[in-house]
């Protein structure tokens, strides 16, 4: 492609991009294609011969399109909405024409220092102390991981064994065990399966009336294995749970993984970004004593997917889990900077802090506070509306941006009721489980979501 005709396809494909974010109502929020009708209408073979940009445009609006769950659109407030904001979406593109690989500070000297750049601005905005130390992955799923992979290290030195050189079943090898609240993310339990801890290896602790962690639990938990020659050494606690988005007592959690020398790590992937607004900063109480933390603006701080802010204050022990430099990748600055490389498991490292730098110059904090302050109101909105309907009840507290709520009635009516709102294309809403019962959930998140496409949400919910 010649420069020329990169530019001609490039404005083409930018006034294609704009023009889907101002009219995205015109799809159907929810995909309603049915499995394998993608595969049917795309070529057999790989084509022999070139094909045209044009007939890929064509084939774009005729064929992926349609076939899309639209997280862009205003009316998806299902899961964790997010956004791609346009800030973001040029930034995507730079990083992409750049195409550069940040494993070393070497092959990438800016990529590195802007991350470590941005991430102390983050920092700043939620109120984080700079004993932290970031990093960033791709989603909240890998920096559990990392989390839990220093905190395995960590553990193996105190015993005496090294997992990195002896494996999880060397000589010596203690029976290791996490904990994590019966609301944490599933990523909790498939880090234990990944790091070969297992899934008995993590303790589920109970909840209390609102979805937290029961910390009386947790420490009986602890005692109990102590007893039985278990050695604990982790702890995972969440500030925005993801079925409920409640908020884990983690000051007092901080206190028994002191008392018991365990590794603390926080999940606040969903609603740590709400600690950028002054009146919300309590919601981080206690986050300060964790060894790990992390929070994802491509989940509230309009970052196209993907971006996870990981922090750790020992990330020696990332680099103990992580770190191997084969000949080849060995370089003259040595330890004077810092290398991506040695405190991840993957060895190529996109650009991704070039988005978010855009983002945050474009808007501003203030910016990013009016966005996420305003999708607060439309949830304390929507719980009104609900409350209002002697048909529905609210079934657990509502600190940030979801709701989750349900009809009077048995799971088959509310699953019939979920099924309804989602076939009408117009809105997508998801559901969970409490106290055994189908519960509907509301998540609002999308920057381009207002208070009209909430109150159109409840007229399709209400029937």
């Amino acid at each position: 492609m010649t420069p020329e005709e990169f530019k001609k396809w490039g404005y083409r494909y930018v006034d294609w991009i704009a023009d889907y974010l101002s009219h995205p109502e015109r799809h159907a929020v929810l995909s309603r294609v049915k499995p394998g009708d993608i595969r049917k209408q795309l070529s057999q073979a790989p084509p022999e011969a070139p094909e045209s940009f044009d007939s890929i445009l064509q084939d774009l609006d005729r064929i992926i399109v349609p076939g899309l769950t639209h997280w862009n659109h205003p009316s998806f407030l299902a899961y964790f909405p997010t956004t791609g904001s346009e800030p973001g979406i040029l930034g995507e593109m730079v990083t992409a024409a750049l195409n550069v690989n940040a494993m070393l500070w070497r092959t990438a000297p800016a990529a590195t220092e802007l991350e470590e750049h941005v991430l102390n601005w983050l920092r700043q905005m939620i109120g984080l102390s700079d004993s932290f130390n970031g990093m960033i992955c791709d989603t909240a799923s890998m920096s559990t991981f990392h989390a839990l992979a220093a905190a395995r290290e960590s553990v193996a030195g105190i015993s005496g064994h090294s997992v990195r050189d002896d494996g999880i079943c060397g000589p010596g090898s203690p029976v290791l065990r996490i904990y994590a609240s019966e609301q944490a993310h599933s990523s909790v339990e498939k880090s234990a399966m990944a790091l070969g801890i297992g899934r008995r290896g993590l303790a589920k602790i109970g909840t209390d009336s609102e979805f937290r962690m029961d910390v009386d639990a947790l420490e009986s938990a602890i005692a109990a294995d102590l007893l039985k020659g278990v050695r604990p050494f982790a702890v995972v606690a969440t500030v925005g749970t993801t079925s409920t988005t409640s908020i884990d007592p983690v000051a007092r959690i901080a206190e028994v993984c002191e008392k018991y020398q365990l590794w603390l790590h926080v999940d606040a992937a969903y609603a740590g970004a709400a600690a950028i607004l002054p009146e919300q900063r309590h919601i981080l109480e206690g986050c300060d004593r964790a060894d790990s933390f992390v929070v994802n603006p491509h989940k509230w701080l309009l970052t196209p997917m993907d971006l996870s802010a990981f922090y750790c204050r020992r990330p020696e022990m990332l680099r103990r889990a992580f770190s191997l430099t084969p000949e080849y990748l060995k370089t003259a600055e040595g330890d004077s900077v810092n290398n991506g490389m040695d405190y991840t498991l993957q060895l190529g490292r996109r650009f991704r802090a070039l988005k978010f730098w855009m983002i945050v110059r474009h808007y501003g904090v203030e910016g990013l506070r009016a966005i996420i302050r305003e999708h607060i109101r439309l949830a304390r909105m929507f719980v009104s509306l609900v409350e209002k309907d002697s048909r529905f009840e609210v079934v657990a507290p509502s600190p940030f941006s979801t709701v989750c709520f349900r009809l009077k009635a048995g799971d088959a009516e509310n699953q019939a009721m979920i099924d309804r709102v989602n076939a009408t294309g117009k809105t997508f809403i998801s559901h969970t489980n409490l106290n055994g019962k189908l519960t509907a959930r509301l998540a609002i998140g999308n920057s381009r979501t207002s208070e009209e496409h909430v109150r159109a949400a409840w007229t399709v919910i209400a029937g």
